[in-house]
């Protein structure tokens, strides 16, 4: 990956200004259609548009691509592709962000391309790519510019565009404006293979965003036919192989130390975002608890504890643990971070994607790129009874939460509403959960003996693209989508909402925790009741916003529900889409997180 001051990768079209035209046909036009060809030719299906004018050629030709089979007006030269157009470029991010994740979930990595113009509209991807590098999915960016004898020179809406999604894109390319000399539609698909194979971590099994910057010269609008299909300078990049095969821990562990069966090592498996069946798999084989968060894709079982995140906050039984292997990313909460940290604790990791691996406490002990045969094989626990015990404790604990919410009844807490999402879910659905509280809520009280499919950002865990990310993920899916989030991370992406007329609408039903600000500051050090008067203002941000009438205003369908109505409200099929909202009070959120704690505590202990 290049860093902004050494300059983007150079082009195979880098050519003179004076290379011999073909006055035939528009060089921009065949440019944008060669790599339209070649995107769908190495996998792209869906491409995600913001308008504008120097993207043009790009805008056209992928409108052309998505035009119906029976449309007379379709060139036979076009390929196929699902377009979606979008009238924001962040919003755009976000989307083919969740058309990615799709993709991923459906078991068929494949990269989605978001084209927009130039200028500021380069920007405001920054965010999408960000979630995108953190969680390792591919989006390509194809960015419009003007041509390179108009950069420096004050022209309208032209910038320094290469490197300015750096350094969250694995790699950028900086393509001049095409002129129309020979072999330059073999190098455009070059340069798309280049990029596909990067964004998918062919090479390097580091799959993330590229940033291909196309330069293009006047005329802008499309003229003649389209060229015919060609894999001349089309590359295909087969996968990287992965995991090695066979490995195992003993080649990785202290010749003190070797790992055998029944080692009888305290052990808990951590299982953060995107983890996998993998990390069930190692907690069944081994009889350790699986401590997994709601995005974890672990699935149920006798293994997973509930309420994991209260039982390691001062309980005798936390206090045993002696190892930790961790899987995925865990982000949510202080109390596994705390175990990871503690010096008496051995950490193992299983990075099996990237150059980074989980580790922020600085701890880690172990980092095997898979999962080595030895934790598949099992036994490393068997015959201890460790993990009745967490079992056990698992069951007191959720049996505690239950009580104090039960309480809560009436008074519409934060995790009261989580609990009644939960309850209402199972394996045939699908929920986008957003941060903040509404994750860490559902972390708390979700008990699923088969889950639902629960899809969170957790690369950056910013509250920012929520809706866009929940759209994306029902269009790529095609199913009903349902979407959990704060009133902020709401009203930070509430032109998710938005999508011009006869596009294809999701069905999403976006499920808003109205607590009027950020709750989630009460329950750390800025919920001191000595910072109160500042922290309302400048860390809790309460607003007065109308959430039915900016509803009213994007012509979508909005309902407000209390807590005891939200059950019923959650029977109704999803069609299209809408909003529930939820009003929630947070004025005790402080208070009922010490209840739960304590109420905890004296059930396990």
């Amino acid at each position: 990956m290049t860093g902004p001051r050494d300059g983007a990768m150079n082009s195979p079209l880098d050519s003179p200004l004076d290379s011999p035209l073909d006055s035939a046909r528009n060089p921009s036009t065949q440019a944008a259609r060669v790599l339209v060809q070649a995107l769908a030719g190495l996998g792209v299906r869906d491409v995600v548009l913001a308008p504008g004018s120097r993207s043009a050629p790009l805008a056209y030709a992928v409108a052309e691509a998505a035009l119906a089979d029976d449309d007379p007006t379709r060139d036979p030269n076009a390929p196929r592709l699902r377009l979606h157009v979008r009238m924001d470029e962040r919003v755009a991010g976000f989307v083919a962000l969740g058309l990615a994740r799709a993709a991923r979930r459906s078991g068929d990595q494949r990269p989605v391309a978001v084209i927009t113009t130039s200028g500021t509209a380069v920007a405001h991807l920054l965010p999408a790519a960000l979630e995108a590098a953190h969680s390792g999915l591919p989006l390509l960016f194809l960015t419009a510019d003007r041509p390179h004898e108009l950069r420096g020179t004050g022209a309208n809406q032209t910038t320094h565009q290469v490197g300015l999604l750096e350094p969250a894109v694995r790699i950028t390319f900086d393509v001049p404006a095409p002129c129309g000399r020979p072999d330059e539609d073999r190098d455009v698909r070059n340069v798309v293979s280049r990029a596909v194979g990067v964004a998918l971590g062919s090479r390097d099994h580091n799959p993330g965003p590229v940033h291909v910057n196309l330069a293009f010269r006047e005329p802008l609008v499309p003229t003649g036919p389209w060229p015919a299909p060609s894999t001349d300078g089309l590359t295909r990049v087969h996968a990287h192989p992965g995991t090695p095969a066979g490995i195992e821990l003993a080649a990785f562990s202290d010749a003190n130390r070797p790992v055998s069966a029944s080692d009888g090592v305290r052990t808990v498996v951590v299982a953060g975002d995107d983890a996998g069946v993998e990390a069930s798999v190692v907690a069944h084989a081994n009889e350790w608890p699986l401590l997994a968060e709601p995005s974890a894709r672990v699935g149920g079982g006798p293994n997973r504890i509930p309420v994991y995140r209260l039982l390691l906050d001062g309980t005798t039984l936390a206090s045993e643990v002696q190892r930790v292997v961790v899987l995925g990313r865990p982000t949510l909460s202080r109390p596994v971070q705390a175990l990871l940290a503690r010096p008496d604790v051995e950490v193992w990791v299983v990075a099996e994607r990237g150059r980074d691996w989980t580790d922020a406490a600085r701890r880690a002990d172990l980092v095997v790129p898979g999962v080595p045969g030895q934790l598949m094989r099992g036994n490393l626990g068997r015959g201890m009874g460790w993990l009745p015990r967490w079992q056990e404790a698992g069951r007191a604990a959720a049996r505690a939460v239950a009580d104090v919410l039960i309480g809560e009844q009436g008074a519409d807490s934060g995790p009261l509403v989580a609990a009644l999402l939960a309850a209402e879910l199972g394996p045939g659905d699908v929920l986008v959960v957003g941060a903040s509280n509404p994750v860490r809520d559902l972390d708390l009280v979700a008990a699923w003996d088969d889950p639902p499919l629960v899809v969170a950002n957790r690369g950056l865990a910013g509250i920012d693209g929520t809706v866009s990310t929940a759209t994306g993920l029902a269009l790529g899916l095609g199913r009903p989508v349902r979407v959990y989030l704060g009133d902020l991370a709401f009203l930070h992406d509430v032109g998710g909402l938005l999508s011009p007329p006869g596009e294809e609408r999701p069905d999403l039903q976006v499920i808003v925790a109205d607590d009027r600000g950020g709750s989630i500051f009460a329950t750390l050090e800025h919920g001191d009741p000595a910072l109160a008067p500042l922290a309302e203002r400048v860390m809790t941000t309460p607003h007065d916003a109308d959430i039915a009438a900016l509803c009213a205003g994007y012509g979508v369908p909005h309902r407000a529900v209390s807590a005891a109505q939200l059950p019923a409200a959650l029977r109704d099929p999803v069609h299209g889409t809408s909003v529930l909202q939820v009003h929630v009070d947070r004025s005790r959120r402080r208070e009922l997180a010490a209840r739960l704690s304590e109420s905890v505590r004296s059930a396990v202990d």
